[in-house]
């Protein structure tokens, strides 16, 4: 019995079509690079040399319209070709490609009349396939050159469409990431102007609620603090004192013969006796004390870290002493005084120093 023993010999695929099926695989990877770029010189670099190596061609070229011009953006080539350049639509194989919405292959640019032969000269291209980005209302065209005569294949064509309608779906993406990343920046730039308004408000009405609060301790007549701003001022002063355990005094003041001037020279003359007392005290005492006119001939001044009970006395006395001499007034400034002082050891209340002062002034 005769056996025969068959062999199969193993499939080999053409080269054309493991070129073709290499270049599927190439293109389904350049699909998603476009699509995560956010720029259009990222996308334009990617798809040009993407264009290349899937047509095997010597350059590619990136084409815009812009009104009724091709821009040619940009570009990959052995070498130079219209980088930056501009042509009218009409005599532009881009043009053409773009107007007619479909894709043209050219063997000989020299024998097609669509070539401006004037600007193909220059360069190195014999043949080409430009193909539109997007079919409907093209915004662009992709083309690819070859040094040597050269006839594409159909399925190189349908690549490069391919990559052009990839391209197309890209560039919509950027223009609505850019239009997105610009609302942002409109956006940020409304809110940090709103903010910036709005802490400007603020400031102005912490200032208008200072200068409020400043106006409701201020005597309007002296500028020195009034009874509210004493009593908030010196018992601010006298908790200080208790946690530091310093001593300090109380003045209570009466001016003199205040009703007898305004009798006798008007209450101008009186307004101007008691400025004139004000800016005495204001003189012989510290930023830190406070000094107030507590209403009517009252003054009163509390005295931080005082000493002796002469040295602050005589010093206001010395002041008005001083003042009557170099100063001639109708009026002779006097003032009553008595003084209260509140020791270290001792935690007197700034009520009972004021009692305590105001009886001494009338014990004197």
């Amino acid at each position: 019995m005769n056996l025969s023993i068959q062999t199969t010999k193993p499939t080999v695929a053409e080269p054309h079509s493991l070129s073709h099926l290499q270049s599927m695989r190439r293109l389904i990877t350049v699909v998603q690079e476009p699509s995560l770029a956010r720029s259009l010189e990222t996308i334009m670099t990617i798809v040009q040399v993407a264009a290349r190596e899937l047509t095997h061609a010597d350059g590619a070229s990136f084409v815009l319209r812009d009104q009724d011009q091709c821009f040619y953006a940009d570009e990959d080539a052995i070498a130079p070709l219209w980088k930056g350049q501009r042509f009218p639509l009409k005599i532009c194989i881009g043009g053409w490609t773009m107007q007619n919405r479909q894709p043209v292959v050219i063997e000989d640019v020299y024998e097609d009349e669509r070539i401006p032969f004037a600007a193909y000269q220059p360069t190195f291209v014999k043949s080409l396939a430009m193909v539109p980005i997007r079919a409907l209302a093209p915004i662009g065209a992709i083309g690819v050159y070859w040094a040597q005569y050269h006839q594409p294949t159909a399925p190189e064509v349908e690549l490069l469409q391919a990559l052009a309608d990839t391209t197309s779906v890209a560039l919509e993406n950027v223009q609505i990431y850019a239009e997105l990343e610009q609302r942002v920046k409109d956006r940020t730039l409304e809110l940090e102007f709103a903010n910036a308004q709005l802490r400007e408000e603020v400031k102005e009405r912490k200032k208008a609620e200072e200068a409020v609060q400043q106006l409701s301790i201020t005597d309007e007549l002296t500028k020195l603090n009034n009874r509210r701003g004493f009593l908030l001022l010196a018992e601010q002063q006298l908790k200080l004192a208790h946690r530091v355990n310093t001593s300090v005094c109380l003045l209570f003041i009466d001016l003199d013969g205040l009703k007898r001037v305004n009798d006798m020279l008007g209450h101008e003359m009186g307004d101007r006796l008691i400025i004139d007392a004000a800016k005495v005290l204001k003189q012989t005492f510290r930023e830190s004390d406070v000094v107030a006119r507590l209403g009517g001939d009252e003054f009163a001044v509390f005295v931080s870290s005082c000493g002796a009970k002469d040295d602050v006395v005589s010093r206001l006395q010395r002041n008005i002493t001083l003042f009557n001499e170099t100063r001639k007034n109708p009026y002779h400034l006097s003032m009553s005084i008595g003084l209260a002082i509140c020791q270290v050891d001792v935690k007197t209340s700034l009520e009972q120093m004021m009692i305590q002062a105001d009886q001494q002034m009338y014990a004197n």
